[in-house]
């Protein structure tokens, strides 16, 4: 189907990554700042939880934040970790979309949600950001008594570069022997930094461009020989077998949509349960834009529905 109507004055003028950028921190605040400012317009308010608070977390060579969202159910629950998008560079578990997304899963799916704040490249190159998100996960188990939940019940989810993330997470987790986890949600990842599997020609005038996701890669990765390696791009791990069920979700006008569905037909030959969903005339910032259209609401409430039957709360 085309483009949803609404979604063409949006893309029209979406901001792109610059080629250079010569203040990375001050790039963020501004990049946060202008999504901070959409949000109000584009997004249903967050919901209420019973608590939400700050951790600190040692890290090798630093800390980082993670923030803890408790529903009102008494427990024990389940509990989903969540790794936000930003192309590897940018994006923050306080940008208001973030927190928004949180609170939904929070409350729709009765679970405790941690919300990852990994370090960015390029100051941190890969595999920096993966390891704080394992550190995090371990940190989950670790604290599952004082928390409240079933460390056999853990679920993991990311968006765009996090759910870059979450996938090359659930690899790790299964090649080390970490954690286990229950499931995997996954929604217009990038899951190929070879870029082999782009559709070039959504790559211009869809939100995410081309250009945005060269620009990001080359600050993620140490060298483009880095992409071979399944922890950046999962579809190119030999074997995909013992990962956790999983849910995929594309936009039907996203650069990314090949990674996502390629991806999906190998987790199923692979023996993974898994659905896979294409969103019809969405982009790949569709989903955050709950106050305004329908699909993204639709979008969401199919996410929450996967996560409470992964959660034993549907049939």
């Amino acid at each position: 189907m085309p483009v949803d109507p609404f979604l063409q004055p949006l893309i029209a003028n979406y901001p792109q990554v610059p080629e250079i950028i010569e203040d990375y921190p001050a790039y963020r605040a501004v990049s946060e700042a202008g999504v901070n400012a959409l949000v109000a317009q584009v997004c249903e308010p967050g919901l209420d939880v019973r608590e939400r608070r700050t951790v600190s977390l040692p890290v090798e060579g630093g800390m980082i934040d993670l923030i803890v969202y408790i529903p009102f159910e008494e427990g024990p629950y389940p509990a989903h970790l969540f790794l936000h998008g930003g192309g590897w560079v940018a994006g923050s578990v306080r940008q208001a979309n973030i927190d928004i997304t949180c609170r939904e899963r929070c409350i729709g799916a009765t679970c405790v949600v941690v919300s990852v704040d990994y370090r960015k490249a390029p100051e941190h190159k890969f595999p920096t950001g993966l390891n704080d998100c394992s550190a995090a996960l371990t940190w989950l188990v670790d604290h599952a008594e004082a928390l409240g939940i079933r460390p056999e019940l853990i679920t993991i989810g990311g968006q765009s570069a996090g759910a870059n993330l979450a996938a090359a997470l659930t690899l790790k987790v299964r090649d080390e022997g970490g954690p286990p986890l229950a499931y995997q949600i996954l929604e217009v990842p990038a899951l190929d930094l070879t870029g082999a599997h782009l559709r070039h020609d959504l790559g211009t005038g869809y939100a995410l461009s081309s250009s945005d996701m060269q620009y990001s890669v080359r600050d993620y990765l140490n060298s483009p020989e880095d992409a071979a390696s399944p922890y950046a791009s999962p579809l190119l791990a030999p074997d995909l077998s013992g990962l956790p069920p999983a849910l995929i979700v594309t936009a039907e006008y996203d650069i990314l949509r090949d990674d996502g569905e390629a991806y999906a037909k190998r987790l199923e030959e692979a023996g993974v349960p898994v659905a896979y969903k294409t969103q019809p005339g969405q982009v790949h910032v569709s989903a955050a834009l709950t106050k305004v259209t329908e699909s993204a609401r639709v979008w969401r409430d199919e996410v929450i529905t996967a996560l409470r039957r992964a959660h034993g709360l549907e049939g």
